[in-house]
């Protein structure tokens, strides 16, 4: 690394410990885009020569590259940009402070995903799945398949990318790949794929297969699955056994044990690493506050509440919904009434958050029993209170389940300043 190089990335170390003792925040961003202002090509010279993978979709990238952290963590050390951090700014930092003979796993936005691709050359690319989020900030779905696919068509390095075959987006984005790895993890939420990304046509589902009913796109046979709560490694049959609640996790593993795999280690073992994964991020873990003891989920976009409420359907804890519509979060609420919130139908909900009242209005035509409470300390004592009239069997477990969007959630998880009473 030259000079240059190595005081931009002194210069971003520097930016990141102010930030973080100050108080302003994690340092990732901020100490990221001083040395990329420094030194431009600076990611790239990071990632020469170090095994690289990179992880993106809309939903699970940040639980799935927790979970590859895990596997190859069994071999030493692995870079990672733990903190969420998922443009260049956070891949500079996370390459920063480890080695270069030491691997690397990227969780990568799903837009930037080309660009960071062109940057550090991975050895292997894991994409989940495609679904609309965010569309007043974010590109529509279809042009992002359209990139995905431009990017394998167009690389110089041939990365071996492990696919999910259940989604019809990414299964057009991975086919110009040179070598996939198409994986069984499941796809939940098919309404953003309802039509072929190759020709326009119809798609159909049906059980575990899907297939275009114009053209010859289709479920390619995958070498990885999920299956009965096991993965299938090509015959193998291997228990999954995750900290981590909901068949969606167990779908992300089977993508991150692909993954492991490719490089080089053995999908028992990386299988067996990922149990001691027991919260990323916040996520699913149980967070105690005067008002409650609670465990958090994060959801973002129609697709994840249809992950979060196969979650919740294994407890019957009281329920908080809270919701924000800040720059982070979109400000467009309108995806509130493409959720099929009706699942919630028999659970009582107290709703809060600064667009509250706008998902109590959606939860009155889905004919969920609910109450509006504005702050998010006031609704976590409301649902307490309901608790401790309805206890439940038990008394080591959490008082309520709480799901939240992201500025919401960062609030609850104690990150940032907490939502307003304001409705």
């Amino acid at each position: 690394m030259g000079v240059r190089s190595s005081l931009a990335v002194l210069a971003g170390t520097a930016a990141s410990q102010s930030s973080r003792l100050l108080r302003r925040g994690s340092g990732e961003v901020i100490g990221g885009r001083i040395a990329l202002e420094l030194q431009p090509g600076l990611l790239a010279e990071l990632a020469a020569d170090r095994v690289v993978a990179c992880v993106s979709g809309t939903n699970g990238k940040t639980t799935t590259t927790r979970l590859l952290v895990a596997a190859l963590a069994t071999r030493g050390p692995v870079a990672s940009n733990a903190g969420g951090a998922n443009m260049p700014e956070g891949h500079v930092v996370a390459l920063s402070g480890v080695p270069r003979d030491r691997p690397a796993v990227l969780e990568v936005d799903e837009v930037y995903l080309p660009q960071v691709v062109a940057a550090v050359a991975p050895r292997t690319i894991v994409l989940l799945n495609l679904s609309r989020d965010q569309l007043d900030r974010m590109a529509e779905t279809r042009r992002i398949v359209a990139a995905w696919r431009a990017m394998l068509v167009g690389a110089t390095e041939r990365p071996v990318v492990i696919a999910n075959a259940d989604d019809p987006l990414v299964t057009w984005a991975a086919m110009p790949a040179g070598r996939v790895v198409w994986v069984g993890a499941g796809l939940a939420w098919r309404s953003d794929a309802a039509i072929c990304p190759s020709c326009g046509g119809l798609l159909t589902f049906a059980a575990e297969s899907w297939a275009c009913e114009e053209c010859p796109l289709r479920r390619p046979e995958p070498e990885v699955a999920l299956r009965d709560g096991e993965i299938d490694v090509r015959g193998e049959r291997l228990p999954v056994e995750l900290a981590l609640p909901g068949r969606a996790n167990r779908g992300n593993a089977a993508l991150a044990t692909a993954a492991a795999d490719v490089l080089g280690i053995a999908p028992a073992d990386a299988l067996a690493a990922m149990r001691a994964v027991t919260g990323v991020g916040g996520r699913y873990a149980v967070h105690r506050r005067p008002e409650a003891t609670y465990r958090l989920f994060l959801a973002k976009n129609p697709a994840g509440w249809v992950e979060i409420f196969d979650m919740l359907a294994e407890a019957d804890r009281p329920l908080v919904l809270a919701i924000n519509a800040r720059t982070a979060d979109g400000r467009d609420t309108s995806w509130l009434w493409d959720v099929p919130f009706e699942k919630l139908r028999g659970r009582h909900v107290v709703v809060t958050g600064e667009r509250g009242a706008d998902l109590a209005l959606r939860l009155a035509y889905a004919e969920v029993d609910h109450e509006l409470v504005p702050g998010t300390d006031a609704a976590l004592r409301t649902a307490k209170r309901r608790r401790d009239q309805h206890p439940a069997a038990g008394a080591d477990d959490p008082d309520l389940d709480v799901v939240a969007n992201y500025t919401a959630f960062q609030a609850l998880r104690g990150t940032v300043a907490p939502v307003s009473g304001h409705q």
